[in-house]
């Protein structure tokens, strides 16, 4: 082939291929598999990856409640939110926030590590977190993939 006629596949909402993916969280840890997920949600590890296209897969992540922080993180994490009052910052370490809602520590994870503008919005709805093993996405046929086999 002629080197000259190579073109650049740039990929639209029309030609994006997205499929399902279902993620075992139990034994994880938190940062390690959510910049994993991030990767899928944004479609990283597909050839034709675009920045400004929503290209990624959906991902259904099961076992929240089973996943692992490293070092002293349990106590020393902070997540930090402000009530929009005076005086009005309030802040939860990582296991007041875990004993809250499992599954809201790996979206939290998930939604820091995507763009900060309408596409990351637009990709942090195609995540799915839920706590133990049923999840509602049973009906899209979602393919079980190993993390550990991932960059």
């Amino acid at each position: 082939m002629d080197s000259l006629t190579y073109k650049t596949i740039s990929a639209n909402k029309n030609t994006v291929d997205k499929k399902w993916v279902l993620v075992d969280a139990s034994g994880q840890t938190l940062g390690r598999m959510c910049s994993k997920i991030a990767k899928l949600i944004r479609g990283k590890y597909k050839p034709s990856f675009t920045p400004h296209v929503d290209c990624g897969d959906n991902v259904v992540v099961i076992n929240a409640e089973k996943i692992t922080l490293s070092g002293d993180k349990w106590e020393s994490k902070e997540y930090i939110r402000y009530t929009g009052y005076p005086g009005g910052q309030r802040s939860l370490t990582a296991r007041e926030l875990f004993a809250k809602d499992p599954s809201r520590l790996v979206e939290k994870a998930v939604k820091g590590m995507l763009p900060k503008n309408k596409l990351g919005a637009e990709l942090f709805r195609n995540l799915k977190v839920y706590v133990g093993e049923n999840h509602k996405q049973e009906g899209q046929n979602p393919v079980l993939i190993n993390l550990n086999e991932l960059k």
